[in-house]
């Protein structure tokens, strides 16, 4: 009998192996999620709103400072100090901003070279991880010698950036190549390093506001002109304290025996202007600012007669 030779269906080629795809993320947490973590918290509007209020409040108590007054005693509405804190955000949201975007940009071009080759992104995660423990340990040297460098103009800000871009550039590195098989223990490390980031750059951003309080009203007091001029009748003597501020004293009428009849204005202020109007209170400053001036305040009442006048005040009225 012939023997019948069976053929075997010639094998399959093996499948090529699909090519990693040039945009693979890297193992590890990522850092497009803690990126979106980071903006879980970053997003609701009530914490935007606490935030405007609270740098609106940090540059507001700057300025008011400046001229000696906490503005904890004027009684200055949420709102009102909301609407103070878009000019004290405006530069350090616009280069957050854009440093966002530089960091996006970086990452997307680190992320597709780096795909291909996990020793040359540990080497760059290891470079980046390292400067950012070094800005750390900095950084908490400062916080830590607040006592000899608090004098420092720069301080504050020094600290806080410090902390903050070291740990965003240690917790870049971490998520970005963790140790092998430490991918899951890596998550704390980085969720906890992403929150010293969020701490320290709100630090900084404060420091931020609190410089633009002090400078708008170092810009205010040299031209006190733009405020409204004040001329204040008062029954009782004051001491303002100023040479830019002068007294008329007010004809009264009077008695048969001669004395002033009781109720009348004697006295009359002029070289005021108003600083801001508090809750029941008026913070008056002279024309002239100088390093020995002082705020005047005065309680609202029947004791005293206001009138505002919005222009020159050169030749001041009787």
């Amino acid at each position: 009998m012939a023997r019948v030779r069976s053929r075997r269906p010639a094998a399959a080629p093996p499948a090529a192996k699909p090519e990693a795809a040039e945009d693979a993320a890297p193992a590890g947490l990522g850092f497009e999620k803690w990126m979106s973590f980071l903006s879980t918290f970053i997003a609701p509007a009530t914490l935007i709103t606490g935030l405007l209020f609270y740098f609106g409040y940090v540059s507001s108590r700057a300025f008011f400072l400046y001229f000696g007054v906490d503005v904890d005693v004027l009684g200055l509405s949420n709102q009102q100090f909301v609407m103070r804190s878009p000019g004290a955000l405006f530069i350090p949201v616009m280069v957050l901003l854009l440093l966002a975007a530089a960091v996006i940009a970086v990452h997307r071009m680190l992320r597709r070279r780096l795909a291909a080759s996990a020793a040359a992104r540990r080497r760059v995660a290891g470079v980046l991880g390292w400067t950012g423990v070094l800005l750390l340990i900095a950084g908490l040297a400062l916080a830590f010698g607040y006592a000899f460098l608090a004098a420092w103009p720069f301080y504050g800000f020094a600290t806080a950036a410090s902390l903050a871009i070291g740990a965003g550039l240690a917790a870049y590195a971490a998520s970005t190549a963790p140790p092998p098989g430490d991918a899951a223990r890596a998550r704390p490390l980085v969720v906890l390093l992403v929150a010293v980031m969020v701490a320290g750059t709100f630090w900084a951003t404060a420091t931020i506001a609190e410089w633009w309080g002090r400078g708008q009203a170092r810009t205010q007091a040299a031209d006190l002109s733009t405020l409204p001029a004040v001329v204040l009748d008062t029954r009782e003597r004051l001491a303002p304290g100023s040479p830019a501020i002068s007294l008329i004293e007010l004809e009264q009428e009077r008695d048969a025996a001669g004395e002033p009849l009781p109720g009348q204005f004697a006295y009359r202020y002029h070289g005021l202007r108003l600083l801001v109007r508090g809750e029941d209170r008026l913070f008056l400053v002279p024309d002239r600012w100088s390093p020995n001036a002082s705020t005047l305040v005065v309680p609202l009442g029947d004791d005293i007669r206001v009138r505002f006048r919005f222009f020159p005040d050169e030749n001041p009225p009787d």
